[in-house]
């Protein structure tokens, strides 16, 4: 599983900073952000983007600065809850994302389809297609 993981993340970081000047993480923070809506569950305080991007609350502060600082994020406060402060994707974010997101779509289909001829990592990448619905041809 690490093997493939390593394989498709490097692959798509590839395609990501050649295409997006974007980083797998920054991308993964850009996406989970734009689904955000007002109501219950609609936006994520940084501990839950934290546990979504799988990285620690001071590295996903970090990061959500970097992108703030790039204009691609903005902050504000919770209207409920003062002492909240919700992050969304600015206008420029969302026409990266947009950007972005094929890049992605494709660099994950070449990396699947490249992990599927060895032997070893072909259940795996079955597995995923089957779980994530993802096509098997680009």
């Amino acid at each position: 599983m690490s093997a493939l993981h390593s394989r498709l993340e490097s692959h798509i970081e590839r395609a990501l900073e050649a295409e997006a000047e974007l980083s797998v993480r920054e991308y993964s923070v850009l996406d989970v952000l734009s689904d955000q809506h007002d109501g219950d569950g609609g936006h994520l305080r940084m501990n839950q983007l934290a546990d979504v991007v799988v990285l620690s609350q001071s590295a996903t502060t970090r990061l959500v600065s970097r992108l703030e600082e790039r204009g691609l994020l903005v902050r504000y406060l919770c209207p409920t809850d003062r002492r909240g402060i919700y992050t969304d994707v600015s206008d420029d974010g969302r026409k990266l994302l947009e950007r972005a997101r094929p890049v992605h779509d494709v660099a994950l289909r070449e990396a699947l389809q490249e992990a599927a001829k060895r032997p070893e990592l072909e259940p795996l990448v079955t597995a995923v297609r089957t779980l994530g619905r993802i096509p098997t041809s680009i």
